[in-house]
């Protein structure tokens, strides 16, 4: 297999053990892949879910495995995972104990996944962390002389009844001793101090980091956030809040909404008056012009490290009005379910962003996406053809094995031996604002929820579609309805289409509810009624460019513009939720 590109050589002497680490393992991606097999078979023998399909210590080879044990998705192994949140701590996927469970995106139930993990991951993604600096620096230079300024968060956790924590991975990372108690490293200094990335307050925690990115604003040298929507939320919560900032820099004093006693403790050391720092940040921010306000107030700003692959690429356009077309490097790919492998050209244009799979990570399989329906023959990570779409399939040290992701990825091309993957989308995801993933299924679960409203009305939703409007911050979902009124005399009142997108809410996804409740990343939802006719258009647009009219069906998500602006000419009334829907952090995350 050819490379189809070298790494430069190292920056400096402490990246060479990375970089050879990664030239190690991506030359032998099948042999690695077979010695990851052989642990987690024989470490895990003796489970209770393998033993169910006659997998023991004597069977590892990668035939008997595949032929023994089916693929799964979450559904299928959900039993055997509230055993575990119940308190169950027989070996039923690991011989390790379960030290925790990752939440994910919500189950066709509402509920959050639980991915089971053990204390021994985090090793593995630590390892992964620890390559990505090296990398860096093979194209960015000096970021040893100054500090990111990285809006970092932490989401509530909860306990399952069995007593474990139930929380997202990032949240579980920064609470980890790799993240608290990292050493120095003049390569990855950050101006968010841990006070203020640990409080679970977001805007105690999204003021603090600001202020502090702020203060040090001359040495910031790249910025970034998990997610792009977290940069751009952060980026407006500046034009929201710069006279208040400006003025705690003036007067070295904190502003007293921020009550966290950690927080006002360690500012002691960080925030002292300057004015000159305040009077800068005031000019820049008095007129209300936030083009290029990134490079304004941090001029010395080499790149934005956020992720805007697959729904994250929305945002693109809002990043570079932001920033004056700052380059967005896309560093890593991972899941709660497992920390996937890193992009070998993390300055690449967000088009062109390809991941890089790590074979020591976990056993990778790959789905064809044409028979993904019904998946037949998987094909190894050492096989795939450039070219062709996959879903991805993975066996973990933790104990899941043969289980479906739901990423959809293209191969793009082979560094040594290792595939290269673009994310093209995560699978039956129509809307998606951030963390948040809400499939058809949940999509029409809540419209079939909030149309009871209308039956006082004799009203009834004729047809609907959807988008994630992101062009307002935060983003939030907008749904289009036809409605189809039997009593021209008795329409529904505004009133009660405002409580429809409140209903809407209550039936989405407790990701969803935590992200509008408690996170502030997901404005109210809205309905926008069309006249009547509307999807009529839609179809007749649809079939003036080609589709069969046999087979139209109407899209349940759109984001075509000649669509979009069909639809918003047709609107007749807004309606948005007028309040919060229900969550809480409790054991199901409802």
């Amino acid at each position: 297999m050819a490379v189809d590109f070298s790494l430069p050589p190292p920056a400096c002497a402490k990246d060479a053990k990375a970089l050879n680490f990664i030239e190690d393992v991506t030359k032998n991606v099948d042999s690695v892949q077979q010695r990851v097999l052989t642990e987690i078979l024989s470490r895990n023998a003796e489970t209770e879910y393998l033993r169910r399909f006659n997998i023991n210590g004597t069977v590892m080879d990668r035939e008997s495995f595949k032929s023994k044990v089916p693929i799964v998705k979450y559904e299928d192994i959900q039993p055997e995972i509230q055993r575990i949140a119940n308190g169950d701590k027989s070996p039923i996927f690991s011989s390790h104990s379960i030290s925790e469970f990752l939440t994910s995106s919500g189950t066709s139930a509402g509920e959050r996944k639980l991915m089971p993990t053990i204390a021994e991951d985090w090793d593995r993604r630590q390892l992964l962390y620890s390559l990505l600096t090296p990398v860096m620096n093979l194209y960015v230079s000096g970021l040893d002389k100054g500090k990111g300024l990285y809006f970092y968060f932490i989401k509530a956790e909860s306990k399952t009844p069995g007593g474990l924590l139930a929380r997202p991975v990032l949240t579980s990372y920064y609470k980890n001793d790799y993240f608290k108690q990292r050493p120095y490293d003049p390569y990855n200094v950050i101006t968010s101090p841990n006070e203020a990335i640990l409080c679970v307050d977001s805007f105690q925690s999204m003021y603090t980091q600001m202020l502090c990115g702020l203060i040090s604003h001359t040495e910031v040298l790249r910025m970034g956030a998990v997610f792009a929507s977290g940069l751009v939320r952060a980026i407006k919560f500046l034009t929201l809040n710069w006279e208040q900032l400006a003025q705690d820099i003036e007067t070295g004093t904190l502003n007293p909404k921020i009550t966290d006693p950690s927080i006002r403790e360690c500012m002691k050391k960080i925030l002292k008056p300057n004015p000159r720092v305040a009077k800068f940040i005031v000019e820049e921010c008095c007129e209300d012009n936030w083009e290029g306000i990134i490079t304004r107030i941090w001029p010395n700003t080499k790149y934005l490290d956020v992720i805007v692959t697959g729904a994250m690429a929305q945002y693109i356009p809002t990043l570079d009005y932001y920033s004056g077309g700052l380059p967005k490097a896309c560093t890593m790919y991972a899941s709660s379910e497992c920390y996937f492998g890193l992009n070998l050209k993390p300055m690449s244009k967000p088009s062109e962003v390809s991941y890089t799979i790590m074979p020591n990570m976990a056993y990778f399989e790959f789905i064809p996406h044409e028979t993904s329906s019904n998946p037949q023959r998987l094909v190894d990570l050492a096989n795939v053809e450039v070219g062709k779409e996959y879903e991805l399939v993975i066996s973990t040290y933790s104990g899941l094995c043969r289980y479906r992701v739901g990423d959809i990825l293209k191969v793009t091309g082979f560094y040594n031996k290792a595939p290269q993957f673009r994310f093209i989308r995560r699978k039956n995801v129509l809307l998606s604002i951030e963390a948040d993933k809400t499939d058809e299924t949940e999509l029409q679960k809540a419209i079939d929820n909030c149309s009871k409203l209308l039956e006082k009305f004799n009203t009834s939703v004729v047809e609907y579609t959807s988008y994630a409007d992101t062009k307002t911050i935060p983003g939030h979902y907008v749904i289009y309805w036809e409605l189809l009124v039997k009593d021209q005399s008795n329409p529904p009142t505004d009133d009660t289409l405002d409580q429809c997108c409140l209903e809407m809410e209550e039936s989405l996804n407790t990701v969803y509810r935590q992200s509008r409740v408690a996170d502030n990343s997901i404005g109210p939802l809205e309905i926008r009624i069309v006249k009547n006719g509307t999807f009529e258009e839609l179809m007749d647009y649809a079939i003036s460019r080609g589709a069969s009219i046999n087979q139209y069906k109407v899209p349940r998500c759109v984001s075509f513009t000649p669509i979009m602006e069909l639809l918003d000419s047709r609107v007749v009334s807004s309606h948005f939720s007028p309040a919060l829907p229900h969550w809480k952090p409790d054991t199901q995350g409802n």
